[in-house]
């Protein structure tokens, strides 16, 4: 199961649109950070597949200017 961790810079105005975006897919927790405007975001899939899946959903969030991996981890 992959899990990775990402920091999300949104559109700027967008973070509060982006982040009930991020929310609202499935495998995706996103939270505020405190003292910037940028979102983390957690995924947690059940497969490799499902991982490329939502990666390409991702890149088609208009809400989403860039995606920077903090961490990853795949169980294969």
């Amino acid at each position: 199961m992959p899990v990775f961790s990402y920091l999300a810079y949104p559109v700027r105005g967008a973070k509060h649109e982006l982040l009930k975006e991020l929310n609202n897919l499935s495998y995706c927790e996103a939270m505020p950070a405190d003292n910037e405007e940028i979102l983390i975001l957690v995924t947690d899939t059940p497969d490799p597949e499902t991982e490329e899946q939502l990666a390409a959903t991702l890149k088609k969030l208009h809400s989403l200017e860039s995606l920077s991996m903090t961490f990853g981890h795949a169980d294969y």
